[in-house]
């Protein structure tokens, strides 16, 4: 009797998975049908009508029209004339108080070294958490997570006040470890999913060909884990690039270290007179981000993913 129930258990089993198979096909051909394609065409055109207003108004040339008309009146056949490039030099040829090239290069050099500490830190973390076996790992990794709850604010006045101890205020130093650290607790947990994903037969072959733990992290762990650090590389790149509060509060606003974000904030002035240079402002502060992120995008949802289903 037991034989014939473990029996009909196995057929119910199998009978079970196909059943899933359909139903996970039929979504599938739900979320690839034409109406779904084009729902997500149309969404993607409204998202994007008032970047292109904005880029329109950045190349008009008369601010009398920008104020008084709509970026649409700019096409009409009589007004082709109004278009030029003068907001652009203005803001980048440092002609009044807009300068942005100085600032474009503060934000780069913040970024860069912001985004390749927390990566390097976390990738020695997660291979530690995925593949050396401690005790107590899982509690901290716990509290490693949990540290994503923590509101910046927090920490602001703890950290610059040990920053002025020890004498790092007002220097690059001061962004790059504080974007590192905000930044860790997320790439840790993205880079540890992804790593634990890796078939385990790949890193027991590369033990009993007689591997050590860096030949192991260089040779087989870090070639296949390049989804996970795109991923997470152009989150903490748009994080950096765009933040106004860290920059404000431990660069202190000075020239030689505020970023692009900073200058922005600043551009129209004191009494609003030079609100036109907003919009070639913001389209210049954009190019970076937006190549980075159509450049790594392919990378972007399976990094994002890892981890995320199991079977």
């Amino acid at each position: 009797m037991n034989g014939s129930v473990t029996t009909a258990q196995r057929g119910g089993q199998k009978k079970s998975a196909p059943g899933r198979t359909e139903r996970a096909a039929r979504a599938k051909r739900r979320l690839t049908s034409p109406w779904a394609s084009a729902i997500a065409i149309t969404i993607g055109l409204l998202w994007s009508v008032p970047t292109f207003g904005l880029l329109v108004t950045s190349f008009r040339g008369s601010t009398k029209d920008i104020s008084s008309t709509g970026w649409w009146e700019a096409f009409k056949f009589s007004n082709w004339d109004d278009f030029s490039l003068e907001h652009y030099q203005t803001v980048l040829s440092g002609a009044g108080t807009s300068n942005l090239a100085d600032y474009f290069i503060n934000s780069v050099v913040m970024t860069l070294p912001a985004v390749i500490i927390p990566i390097f830190l976390a990738l020695l973390a997660a291979y530690a958490f995925a593949w050396i076996p401690f005790r107590g790992s899982n509690i901290l990794f716990v509290g490693i997570f949990a540290l994503q709850v923590v509101p910046i604010q927090v920490a602001m006045v703890p950290l610059l006040t040990q920053y002025v101890k020890l004498g790092l205020n007002a220097s690059f130093w001061v962004l790059w470890l504080s974007h590192a650290m905000f930044g860790l607790p997320l790439a840790i947990f993205l880079l540890h999913n992804f790593m634990k994903d890796i078939p385990r037969s790949l890193v027991e072959a590369a033990r009993v060909d007689g591997a050590g733990h860096v030949t192991i992290f260089f040779r087989v762990i870090l070639p296949l884990m390049v989804p996970a650090i795109a991923s997470f590389g152009i989150f903490q790149f748009l994080w950096v690039w765009n933040d106004l509060l860290v920059a404000l509060a431990f660069g202190g606003n000075t020239p030689d270290l505020a970023p692009i974000t900073a200058r922005l904030s600043d551009m129209a002035g004191s009494l609003g007179n030079r609100w036109h240079l907003l919009s070639a402002g913001a389209f210049v502060s954009m190019i970076v981000p937006v190549a980075v992120f159509l450049g790594l995008q392919r990378y972007f949802v399976r990094g994002l993913l890892a981890g995320s289903v199991k079977g």
